[in-house]
């Protein structure tokens, strides 16, 4: 494998993985609110889901979606339907002052896979990815791996703005503006798509 192309692909992959977006801010919203250890399912849904609709996206889906308008239109107003619902619950969660067990669930693993064909961020990824450097299957390893270590990280600043908020000082107000903060950044995600 060339490893120019090998460098400028991982070099992809992690910014498009690294930078704001829909699963970012929901994986640093579930962690501050459910902890790492709940948030686990939701970080691997992503992980595996986003490189396996990439290989399928490079196997002809977009093909069918380009010859289908309507399906277009019809995967962009759910998409925004869900993203919106979930902006919702993230803006409304009721942080708690112990024990983060005893409120909600975090996205199931199969909710967050899911999740990637609603996503627009994920969508516009796939067709670049695969239009400037096609080798799905490898693009597809790549994006795991640096999605992983992007969530991962993207979880933990979730976990420490959360500790830091959940101080005296800050109390459970704080960790309810961090939560819309989150809802905004997920409701800024979509204007691209909706203007596009």
């Amino acid at each position: 494998m060339d490893t120019a192309w090998l460098a400028s692909a991982t070099g992809f992959a992690l910014a498009m993985t690294a930078t704001p977006g829909p699963n970012n801010a929901m994986v640093a919203a579930s962690a501050a609110n459910f902890g790492l250890r709940r948030s686990l399912p939701h970080v691997l849904g992503i992980a595996l889901g986003f490189p396996a609709m990439l290989v399928l996206v490079a196997l002809g889906l977009a093909e069918v979606l380009a010859a289908s308008p309507g399906l277009q239109a019809a995967l962009r107003w759910v998409g925004t339907a869900w993203m919106l619902w979930l902006a919702w619950k993230i803006a409304t969660a009721e942080p708690a002052a112990g024990d983060a067990s005893s409120r909600g669930r975090p996205m199931t693993l199969a909710q967050a896979a899911l999740f990637q064909w609603v996503n627009p961020k994920a969508w516009i990824i796939a067709g670049g990815a695969i239009l400037t450097y096609g080798r799905p299957w490898t693009m597809a390893v790549i994006f795991a791996i640096t999605a992983l270590v992007c969530l991962l990280g993207w979880a933990a600043l979730g976990l420490g703005t959360a500790r830091l908020l959940r101080t005296p000082r800050g109390g459970p107000g704080a960790l309810r503006w961090f939560n819309r903060a989150m809802a905004a950044l997920l409701v800024l995600s979509l204007v691209p798509m909706l203007l596009g």
